[in-house]
C-alpha cells in the first residue's frame, strides 16, 4: 500500500508553507521569524491586557492559526503534523507576547502528553524570565467510561475555551480571573467524535483500517481508533449514538445534562465530510437535543478542528448561561471564527411563508372558441408523435447525454394528454401556450422542460382569442425562439434543438407578408427547414448543453433535441394539412 496522496510540494516543508499561506491570506496575522509561530500583527492591542497563547501539532487546521485575532488567540505555536510544538518555539512566542506589554500570559493546551510537556516546559521557563503565566488544560473527550490516568483528551472543545478566555482578555480581566472562569466552564463541556474513514499523515500509511460501510465511534484527532467500530447508519441514528454515549451517566467522562438545559452545540468536520453532510448532522443533533428538552443556544457547524483528510464529525456540547453566551457573542477578527448569530436557535422561526401563487394555469377554467377544436388535434398528433419517437430519441441521446430525452418528452406528452382528457381546449391561443408552459415545467423537468416553458411563456403573449392570424403565430414562435437563446445561452450552429427550430422560426417569419393562399407553402417550408436544420446537427461540434463535455469524435448521430423540434412541426403540420 502506498501513502495517500496529498495536494503539497513536500513533506518537510509542508507545514512552514501552510503557515506562510494562512498568513499571507489574512492581514491580521504575522510570523515569528525563525519558528513556527503565527503572531497576532496588531501587538501593541495586547498592552495591559491578558495574552493568549496556545498551539499544538499541525494537521487539525484552522486551529490553531486561525483563532488568533483580537477577542481570541494572540498567537500559536505549530508543530509538525500531529507532533507537540518544541519547548523553545513556545517560548519565543510568550516571550514576544511579554514584551509587546502583555500584562500576562495564559496557555491553552490541549491534553496531549507531549503539549502538557512542552508547554508546560516552556511556562516554566517563562516564569525564571519574569513573565506572568498561567495553563489551562482542555480535557473534554466524552470517549472513555473509565479514562487511563493520561486522562480525557482535548478536542474541538478548546476553541469554545479560545472565545471564551480571548473574550475576557478583551474586557480586561485579570490571568486569575480568566483561569477561574474557563476552568469552571470546562466542567460543562464535552466533545465526541465518528469517523467512516481514517486519516494519513503526509508520507506515511492511514494512521488505522477502517473497512467500507464501518465507522469508528470516538476516534482522537490524531488518527488514533476509537472505543467502537459498528456499521454506518443514518445520520438521524449516528448523532442520537454519540449524544447517548456522551450524557450516558454511567460514564464517568459523561456531560451532566438535563432537560431545560441551555447548550451551545458545535458541530465539527473533521476533514472530509463534505458541506451538505455537515448541515444534515447540523440538523438531527439540533432536533435531537430539543427532544431531550434541551434548549440550543448557539448552533456552530463546519470545520473547527479537523484531523486531516478524516471523513468525520465531532460534536461538542457546551452548558451555557446568559453570562457564557455573552462572552460567546462577542466578535472576533480571528479568521477562522465564524459570524454567528446571536439569536437562540430553539424557539425561533425558522420558516418563511411562501408568497401568494396565482393558480397554475393548466388548473385554471376555460370557455372554448373557433380555434379549439384545430389546437385540440394538433396537440393529440404531437402527443402521439413524441410517444412513437420515445424509443429513437432515447437512442440519440445515449450517444453524448443520460439516454433520456425520448423519456422525458414522452413524459410531456402523456401529461397534455391526460389534461386534454378532462379539460376543453380554451379558445385563447395565448391561453393554451400558458396551460403548456405550466405542464412541461412541471412534468418534464430538467433543462428540456425549462427551455420548453420558457419558449411557451414567451409566445404565449403574441397571440390571443383576437389576434391569431399567421402573422401573430410567427410573432410568438419568434419571440419563444429569442427567450431560448437569451435565458439557455445557445445559438444556432451549437448542436442544440435551436438548430432546427431557428431556421423554420426564420422561414415562418414570411407569414407576417405572405398572403393567405401562400400560408401552407410557407408552414411546410419550416417544417422542411427544421428537419434539414436537424440533421445538419450531426456534423457540428457540440458548444452548449451536456453534449458539449463530450468529444466530438464520439457524437456522430443528430441531436435529439433538434430530432425532437423538427418531428413537433412536422406533425402540427400534418394535423392542420388534414383538417383542410
Amino acid at each position: 500500500m502506498e501513502p495517500q496522496k496529498k495536494l503539497i510540494n513536500s513533506v518537510d516543508s509542508c507545514v512552514d508553507e501552510a503557515l506562510c499561506g494562512l498568513t499571507r491570506a489574512s492581514g491580521g496575522l504575522s510570523l515569528l521569524k525563525g519558528h513556527r509561530v503565527v503572531l497576532r500583527s496588531d501587538l501593541d492591542d495586547l498592552r495591559g491586557k491578558v495574552a493568549l497563547l496556545s498551539g499544538g501539532g499541525s494537521g487539525h487546521e484552522p486551529a490553531h492559526g486561525g483563532y488568533i485575532g483580537a477577542g481570541m488567540l494572540s498567537a500559536a505555536v505549530a508543530g509538525g503534523v500531529f507532533a507537540s510544538p518544541p519547548p523553545a518555539s513556545i517560548l519565543a512566542a510568550i516571550l514576544c507576547l511579554h514584551n509587546a506589554g502583555a500584562s500576562g500570559v495564559l496557555l491553552i493546551v490541549k491534553n496531549y502528553t507531549g503539549d502538557r510537556l512542552n508547554f508546560g516546559l516552556a511556562a516554566e521557563q517563562a516564569r525564571n524570565h519574569g513573565v506572568a503565566v498561567d495553563m489551562v488544560i482542555v480535557a473534554e473527550d466524552c470517549a472513555f467510561d473509565h479514562p487511563s490516568k493520561a486522562g480525557r483528551r482535548g478536542l474541538c472543545g478548546t476553541i469554545l475555551i479560545h472565545k471564551l478566555a480571548g473574550a475576557l482578555a478583551e474586557e480586561g480581566c485579570s490571568l486569575d480571573k480568566i483561569v477561574s472562569k474557563v476552568t469552571e466552564v470546562l466542567k460543562g463541556i464535552g466533545t465526541l467524535g465518528v469517523s467512516l474513514s481514517p486519516c494519513s499523515v503526509p508520507g506515511c500509511l492511514p494512521s488505522f483500517d477502517l473497512p467500507p460501510g464501518d465507522m469508528e465511534l470516538g476516534l482522537g484527532i490524531h488518527g488514533e481508533p476509537g472505543i467502537k467500530r459498528s456499521k454506518v447508519a443514518s445520520a438521524d441514528e449516528v448523532v442520537k449514538t454519540m449524544i447517548d454515549h456522551m450524557t450516558n451517566a454511567d460514564s464517568q467522562s459523561h456531560l451532566p445534562l438535563k432537560p431545560g438545559d441551555s447548550v451551545v452545540v458545535c458541530v465539527n468536520n473533521l476533514g472530509a465530510l463534505s458541506c451538505l453532510e455537515i448541515a444534515v448532522v447540523t440538523r438531527a443533533a439540533i432536533i435531537c437535543l430539543e427532544s431531550r428538552g434541551m434548549v440550543v443556544a448557539r448552533a456552530m457547524s463546519g470545520s473547527f478542528m479537523t484531523s486531516l483528510e478524516m471523513a468525520g464529525v465531532s460534536l461538542t456540547l457546551m452548558k451555557a448561561n446568559q453570562e457564557i453566551l455573552k462572552l460567546f457573542d462577542v466578535k472576533t477578527s480571528a479568521p477562522a471564527w465564524p459570524n454567528l448569530s446571536s439569536v437562540c436557535v430553539s424557539g425561533r422561526s425558522y420558516i418563511t411563508d411562501a408568497p401568494a401563487m396565482s393558480t397554475r394555469p393548466q388548473d385554471d377554467t376555460h370557455t372554448e372558441g373557433p380555434l379549439s377544436a384545430v389546437m385540440r388535434k394538433a396537440l393529440e398528433r404531437v402527443c402521439s408523435t413524441l410517444m412513437e419517437k420515445q424509443e429513437e430519441l432515447n437512442s440519440l441521446d445515449r450517444a453524448a447525454g443520460d439516454g433520456d430525452c425520448g423519456n422525458t418528452h414522452a413524459q410531456a406528452a402523456r401529461a397534455i394528454q391526460e389534461w386534454l382528457r378532462g379539460h376543453v381546449v380554451p379558445g385563447c391561443p395565448g391561453q393554451l401556450l400558458s396551460v403548456l408552459a405550466g405542464l412541461v415545467e412541471e412534468k418534464m423537468g430538467g433543462s428540456s422542460g425549462a427551455l420548453y416553458s420558457l419558449f411557451l411563456t414567451a409566445a404565449a403573449g403574441h397571440v390571443t382569442e383576437g389576434r391569431s392570424d399567421a402573422a401573430a403565430w410567427a410573432s410568438a414562435m419568434h419571440a419563444g425562439t429569442q427567450a431560448m437563446r437569451r435565458y439557455g445561452g445557445a445559438d444556432p450552429g451549437d448542436r442544440t434543438m435551436l438548430d432546427a427550430l431557428c431556421p423554420a422560426v426564420d422561414e415562418l417569419m414570411k407569414l407576417t407578408t405572405a398572403p393567405l393562399s401562400g400560408q401552407m407553402a410557407v408552414l411546410q417550408a419550416a417544417v422542411q427547414r427544421a428537419a434539414v436544420g436537424a440533421e445538419s446537427t450531426r456534423n457540428l461540434t457540440a458548444k452548449a448543453g451536456r453534449a458539449s463535455y463530450i468529444a466530438a469524435e464520439r457524437v456522430t448521430q443528430p441531436d435529439p433535441g433538434a430530432v425532437a423540434v423538427a418531428a413537433i412541426l412536422r406533425a402540427v403540420l400534418e394535423s392542420l394539412e388534414g383538417q383542410k
